[in-house]
């Protein structure tokens, strides 16, 4: 099984832009779907957007749509979430995750957690006002 590693997190002023990465090991990540999630403590985990493997399937959460990009580099195993014009409620932890069953998926749980079997430990985002 793949395994995830998050990195870019960290403390940001409202407004301002970041980019997260995921990188992986023990497995390529090209074949497979790959999401972020954020999670605010006590809430469930949200999705904020996926990618099919060859990135010609993208879809967004409301709450992030027009403010971040998600995007992949299968050459380099990686997969990013840029984020733009930050809000203090964007902060809490950020996962990527991988779809390792699927390249790409068209069901109505798409965006449900449990449609993803791998999952990275996750890094801090705070957005301070």
């Amino acid at each position: 099984q793949v395994q995830l590693v998050e990195s870019g997190g960290g403390l940001v002023q409202a407004g301002a832009s970041q980019r997260l990465s995921c990188g992986a090991s023990g497995g390529t990540l090209e074949n497979y779907r790959m999401a972020w999630f954020r999670q605010v403590s006590g809430k469930e985990n949200e999705f904020l957007a996926d990618i099919s493997f060859n990135s010609r399937t993208i879809r967004y959460g409301d709450s992030v749509k027009g403010r971040f990009t998600i995007s992949r580099d299968n050459a380099k195993n990686t997969m990013y979430l840029q984020m733009t014009d930050l809000k203090p409620e964007d902060g809490g932890k950020y996962y990527c995750a991988a779809d390792q069953r699927r390249s790409f998926y068209w069901g109505a749980n798409y965006a449900a957690a449990s449609s993803f079997d791998a999952w990275g430990q996750g890094t801090q985002v705070t957005v301070s006002s």
